[in-house]
């Protein structure tokens, strides 16, 4: 498995850093987040490098999110939160900051007060018709 020499993540599979770890296999690998959102916050990566969302292999991808959903229920009846996030931040405008792929799982309570999106810009019906025209193209 190709693994990248500066890479967080790739230094996680190899075991040359330690993890809280919750699932493996032979691909695949999940652990608890060391700055986490809540109690539970957890990683899922791919033990293959790839760069984010838009490099992985489709198949990989496809695994990797059968893999989240397991996790996520998992998470949800052990831990008893109220809902669960599955986020993935693709380069760094968009919040990555450790270039391998990965999910996060989040568990989320209705106490916990985090909000994470609060609309920032306003657009008219045909605004929308447009964008989603672009986007279909």
């Amino acid at each position: 498995m190709r693994a990248m020499n500066d890479c967080l993540f790739c230094k996680i599979v190899s075991g040359e850093i330690p993890c809280h770890k919750v699932y493996e296999d032979k691909n695949y690998l999940a652990f608890l987040d060391v700055n986490p959102v809540n109690q539970g916050h957890t990683l899922v990566i791919p033990k293959q490098h790839s760069r984010n969302i838009l490099e992985i292999d489709k198949e990989a991808l496809q695994d990797m999110v059968v893999i989240v959903k397991q996790l996520s229920e998992k998470i949800k009846e052990k831990l008893k939160c109220d809902g669960i996030n599955i986020m993935i931040n693709n380069e760094p405008e968009a919040g990555q900051i450790i270039f391998h792929t990965h999910f996060h799982i989040i568990p989320r309570y209705k106490s916990d007060n985090l909000k994470l999106w609060n609309g920032k810009i306003q657009q008219t019906d045909d605004e929308l018709k447009k964008t989603a025209e672009l986007i279909k193209q």
